[in-house]
């Protein structure tokens, strides 16, 4: 059975920083691409940042660009997202999600699996 499980949110101030972790089990971690993604009340589902199968295939939406950072360690079938300079705008449920393909993807239909998130709430 494969789990996703994501933990880190919280409630911060804006200007902090917060790191997500997503631990999977399951299935051969190494073999699939990763996501993040961002639900605020109200809003539908918005893609945040993904990486390949290897480290060196990542890519982030234009609105986390130079805040956010993705990571993955294949020994610890995890993947992690630092977010930086944390803003009220971000306030969300993070979701990570797994996709068994080379590729990387930014539409929510194109993964297999799903945590059942972590919320970051962030203050003015």
């Amino acid at each position: 059975q494969v789990q996703l499980v994501e933990s880190g949110g919280g409630l911060v101030q804006a200007g902090d920083s917060l790191r997500l972790s997503c631990a999977a089990s399951g299935l051969t971690f190494s073999s699939y691409s990763m996501g993040w993604f961002r639900q605020a009340p109200g809003k539908e589902r918005e893609f945040v940042a993904a990486i390949g199968r290897s480290t060196g295939n990542i890519y982030y939406a234009d609105s986390v660009k130079g805040r956010f950072t993705i990571s993955r360690d294949n020994a610890k079938n995890s993947v992690y997202l630092q977010i930086n300079s944390l803003k009220p705008e971000d306030t969300a449920a993070y979701y990570c999600a797994a996709n068994p393909s080379f590729g990387i993807w930014t539409a929510p239909a194109r993964y297999n699996y799903w945590g059942q998130g972590t919320q970051v709430t962030v203050s003015s």
